[in-house]
């Protein structure tokens, strides 16, 4: 995202000197390393920290990028009083609450403790005890150090607060807020992920820290570099929110777009209805002829009569020349599959819910009926082309609906209990019905006209037989496909 790569650069920008204007009037940056020795001599001769070990000195080779002449490179031990890990062998926490906490990595968010509910609380004792490693104290820095390395904060709160291992606690007498932008900027994070070291868990550990180059200008530059930061980054964070917000409209753009097309296309609003079409009565006439045939040549079974569809069903305006009609009047076959028994034999795949997917339909994850139950399958329950299925159970999957493809592989696959099958008469459109039953007017609505319990779903036989279905002419069912084809086939190019 823009608002990422910006405030990267922001924050080297920054560090670089080249945010701020180098004053003329702001102290010498060497006075400022004088006062931070002679302030840690005194700590050292009270006996409130001890000596440090010498840090070697800075090479040229280590340097790396310029800054302004005014400023220094020094290494983060030299102008720290404290930089210390959290308790090793940290002690079995409390199981009920306490005032005392035990924070990891884990709480170290971008700007303040997170996960909070997420922490080992500790006796009294156990808290003195821990806490005389790390005392932490307003202004101090808190740096994640161990697992997910590079969360950097400024710590202002007031929690009985102590750590694992996997924080480093920085005291400096510098600007925090200046070093907390030094520690998050590339060039830090940079070395936080190149120069990390562990097996089980990478850690940049307490000498890495100590010897760690640190560009350091006069203590006013360092102010005007936070002042301005905390101005440049709030516009930066609102930029995210934005983006953030424009991705997710980018991210959900299509499938808005390819609802409301579907629902147009179904209303009759995405085609042109045309004086040349045929009278849909004459098409559910020859439909009713041919089932009439069919069941005299006992291809298909006689269905029971739906009921008359009533004037307070109707879900929406349809053009003059469409008809409502029930599902299963335009079918001759629908009908929930059976349940299999299972074999290992690869030889007749049973369609499931995971094989009817919105993306189409894949027969890989099926499994196989054994062969020796074939005999108990009537011919009509073997699935032909362009079937439609649609999962009948489960929440997540219920109503899903596709077109079923042949497999040269396997002249012979049927469907199990979970997936209802759907055979229109061939003297409409199985693509059209298709589209109407994967329509925001049905879908949207697949919850309300399921069944049963919350896991487990169900989409009755029956409801999906009394499912009204808006039915236009022939020749119009044929646009509407056509110009759905088209379309979300366009649709899915926008996709992110």
């Amino acid at each position: 995202m823009l608002a990422d790569k910006l405030r990267k650069s922001v924050l080297q920008s920054a560090i670089q000197g080249k945010l701020t204007e180098q004053l003329a009037t702001d102290d010498n940056v060497e006075d400022l390393l004088q006062a931070i020795e002679e302030e840690k001599e005194l700590l050292i001769k009270e006996k409130k920290i001890k000596k440090q070990k010498p840090l070697p000195e800075i090479i040229e080779d280590e340097i790396p990028f310029a800054i302004p002449e005014n400023w220094k490179w020094v290494r983060l031990g030299d102008i720290s009083y404290k930089i210390v890990d959290g308790d090793h062998n940290p002690p079995t926490g409390e199981k009920e609450k306490t005032p005392y906490i035990m924070a990891s990595s884990t709480n170290i968010g971008n700007e303040r403790l997170i996960n909070l509910e997420k922490v080992r609380y500790l006796s009294e004792e156990n808290f003195i005890k821990c806490n005389k490693r790390t005392l932490v104290k307003k202004d101090d820095i808190l740096f994640s150090s161990v697992g997910s390395i590079g969360s950097v904060i400024v710590y202002n709160e007031d929690y009985k607060l102590t750590f694992q291992r996997s924080v480093t606690v920085i005291g400096t007498r510098i600007n925090s807020y200046y070093l907390r932008i030094v520690l998050l900027s590339p060039y830090c994070q940079f070395i936080f992920k190149t120069q990390s070291s562990g097996t089980a868990q990478k850690g940049f550990y307490i000498r890495q820290v100590n010897n760690l180059l640190i560009p350091l200008p006069p203590l006013a530059e360092q102010k005007r570099i936070v002042e301005k930061l905390d101005n440049v980054l709030a516009n930066i964070d609102e930029l995210k929110v934005n983006e953030e917000k424009l991705f997710i409209l980018q991210k959900n753009f299509p499938d808005k777009l390819k609802k409301s097309i579907l629902q147009s296309a179904i209303q009759g609003k995405l085609t042109e209805q045309l004086a040349t079409d045929d009278n849909v009565e004459d098409l559910l006439q020859a439909i009713k002829e041919e089932k009439e045939r069919l069941i005299k040549e006992k291809k298909i079974k006689k269905q029971k009569p739906l009921p008359e569809i009533t004037e307070e069903e109707i879900p929406f305006t349809i053009p003059e020349n469409w008809k409502w009609v029930r599902l299963d009047d335009i079918c001759v076959y629908l009908q929930r599959g059976k349940s299999p028994i299972y074999s290992d034999i690869k030889k007749y795949p049973v369609v499931s819910q995971k094989c009817n997917q919105w993306s189409g339909f894949t027969l890989e994850p099926a499994k196989y009926l054994a062969p020796e139950v074939l005999e108990k399958y009537a011919d009509e329950r073997y699935l032909k082309k362009h079937d439609i299925l649609i999962n009948s159970t489960g929440l997540g999957t219920v109503g899903r609906v596709c077109l079923f493809k042949t497999d040269s592989k396997y002249p012979i696959v049927v469907a199990d209990s979970h997936v209802t099958v759907v055979r229109s008469t061939r003297l409409i459109s199985e693509i059209y019905i298709k589209y109407f039953l994967s329509s925001p007017h049905i879908q949207d609505n697949i919850e309300d006209m399921c069944s049963g319990s919350t896991k487990q779903k169900e989409l009755a036989l029956n409801t999906i037989k009394n499912l009204l279905v808006a039915l236009p002419p022939l020749a119009e069912q044929k646009r509407i496909v056509e110009k759905l084809d088209k379309l979300l086939a366009d649709i899915e190019e926008l996709k992110i």
